[in-house]
């Protein structure tokens, strides 16, 4: 079976926790014998701000680390759709894909492809700007993998797609797995990214402040920290240690007692049910975890 995916980046996880699922499911894939193509945008925003913030050795480090996984770097206004899509039994297009490529594979579709089209949506976007995923030319697709029952529901409810079902997200295990408690160890690491004020209030009360008040040893890890939120965290006594690769995560959880988790307000709010990856490789991984109040639906 040969599959193809096109995804905003496989060898980036800067600011992009997609493909942190996509690595596991395209390992699992090539473990079950399938023959897998994945395809991202030569100038992926969370690819150059990888290279801009850490160097090339960082896209070095994930080919030695994942040596199995790679990707073809394309132009999303020059690529040959016809090339790429040749022999494909199932396609997938992840939902940060350029929207117009996201509209020319469904034309690719409808004129000579007799693969299997799916969205893959892993994000908010459906209720934080549904007229802009309200445009999405999906009407060629066969349906959408959402990452939640609830983000599937408004699919099928406003007709964006048409036929839709539920993909949760998981851990890779071949990557998230127990390791050897390390010593010493430091109280309480916290690994996810500041962003666009999303939960800046949540990160305050169920981070900063609870280690503030009980003088824990923490550290955070992550990136798009504004100078403010910094400061907050120096204030609160917490080390921030920027970017972290996700395949790293592992080993730096068996440094510390807990982690927390955090979501993001619009899956607190508006999408119950979405617990995002974090928690998952948490868990994976052995390490307790504290969890922010968001509906387990």
């Amino acid at each position: 079976m040969r599959v193809v995916i096109f995804t905003h980046s496989l060898v980036s996880d800067w600011n992009h926790g997609n493909a942190h699922f996509l690595r596991g499911i395209v390992t699992e894939m090539l473990h079950r014998g399938m023959d897998v193509q994945v395809f991202e945008p030569e100038d992926g925003w969370s690819r150059q701000n990888l290279v801009a913030d850490q160097g090339e050795a960082a896209i070095t480090a994930f080919e030695q680390q994942f040596p199995h996984l790679r990707s073809t770097l394309y132009d999303p206004k020059a690529i040959d759709l016809n090339a790429a899509l040749d022999g494909a039994d199932i396609v997938l297009v992840h939902e940060w894909s350029d929207p117009e490529l996201v509209g020319k594979i469904g034309e690719h579709r409808a004129r000579r492809g007799t693969y299997r089209l799916f969205f893959h949506d892993t994000h908010h976007r459906a209720v934080t700007a549904p007229l802009t995923m309200r445009d999405y030319p999906l009407h060629s697709y066969d349906g959408v993998l959402a990452y939640g029952e609830v983000l599937r529901k408004i699919y099928q409810t406003r007709r964006w797609a048409r036929e839709s079902w539920t993909w949760h997200e998981a851990a890779d295990i071949h990557t998230f797995y127990p390791r050897e408690v390390q010593s010493p160890r430091g109280d309480l690491v916290w690994i996810g990214n500041w962003g666009d004020e999303e939960r800046a209030e949540e990160l305050r009360e169920f981070l900063i402040q609870p280690v503030k008040d009980l003088k824990l040893q923490a550290v955070v890890y992550g990136v798009r920290y504004p100078a403010s939120a910094l400061r907050e965290l120096e204030g609160a006594g917490i080390e921030y240690r920027g970017w972290l690769p996700n395949y790293r995560v592992p080993e730096v959880m068996a440094q510390f007692r807990v982690t927390v988790h955090i979501p993001r307000r619009p899956y607190a709010t508006s999408l119950p049910g979405i617990p995002t990856i974090r928690p998952f490789e948490a868990l994976a991984c052995g390490l307790p975890l504290i969890s922010a109040p968001w509906t387990d639906s």
